[in-house]
């Protein structure tokens, strides 16, 4: 049982997963809007899309998570299944007692002005609830846009303007990023890329609505057991489903 336990924290925790969760604001499950980020997708306060990021290391191989995303006015649903990640490197047995365990699904919802991020398992029907980083929960509207533009050029079928965009707050931090923004789609940006500590992240978005997503969209679901920890759930969770003999690999 220790050693099934030690498996699944170190697939979710692991050195596959690391550089990711490193980059996209510490929580599996994908990307977290910051201040800064939120400022380049413009007037586009509400949309849902098919999200896939790429985090490209300077040094190491890539890692690509697709999910879907809903977004409105600064709270953020992120939907990602483990199984369709690339790069991850999880060993074959983890990934196999993670899927077992109902630990590959994951939605995440941040909610900044309420600093916290819930972190869901519709596989357990179960969720932790985090606090949000520091750098994810401000609500400094004190941004600067200062946008060129790099030409044109056609993305996913959308007729797009290449632009380079800085974001500056009024402590002096920057952020750039490269952005392709849809002329079709009310400028939306459909790709965006940024680097972080040297890591190269690009996020491409498909299937973009601009509807408002619907308010039940960032709560968990009714009836889901809160936890305070990822260890608490997993434990609890695990004792259940090694008591239902669910179908659990042999020899763990």
């Amino acid at each position: 049982m220790k050693k099934y336990f030690l498996l699944l924290i170190t697939a979710m925790l692991g050195p596959g997963l690391d550089p990711a969760l490193a980059q996209m604001g510490g929580a599996p499950g994908g990307p977290q809007f910051d201040g800064a980020l939120t400022k380049v997708f413009g007037e586009n306060s509400a949309f849902t899309a098919t999200l896939e990021s790429q985090i490209t290391p300077k040094s190491g191989d890539s890692i690509t998570l697709p999910g879907k995303i809903a977004f409105d006015a600064g709270k953020a649903r992120f939907e990602m299944n483990l199984s369709g990640a690339k790069g991850l490197n999880i060993p074959a047995d983890a990934a196999a007692q993670m899927q077992a365990m109902g630990l590959d699904q994951i939605t995440t919802i941040s909610l900044p002005e309420n600093k916290f991020v819930y972190l869901i398992y519709p596989g357990l029907q179960s969720y932790v609830e985090n606090p949000l980083p520091d750098a994810l929960t401000g609500t400094n509207q004190n941004f600067k846009v200062a946008t060129t533009e790099l030409g044109k050029e056609t993305v996913d079928g959308h007729p797009c303007v290449e632009n380079k965009v800085v974001v500056s707050d009024d402590k002096g931090a920057t952020n750039e990023f490269t952005v392709w923004n849809a002329t079709d789609l009310k400028n939306f940006p459909v790709k965006i890329i940024t680097t972080k500590e040297e890591t190269e992240i690009t996020m491409s978005f498909t299937d973009v609505s601009l509807a408002k997503p619907v308010a039940a969209s960032f709560n968990p679901p009714a009836g889901y057991t809160r936890y305070d920890t990822m260890q608490n759930m997993v434990q609890t969770e695990m004792m259940k489903k090694m008591g239902g003999g669910l179908g659990l690999p042999n020899g763990h």
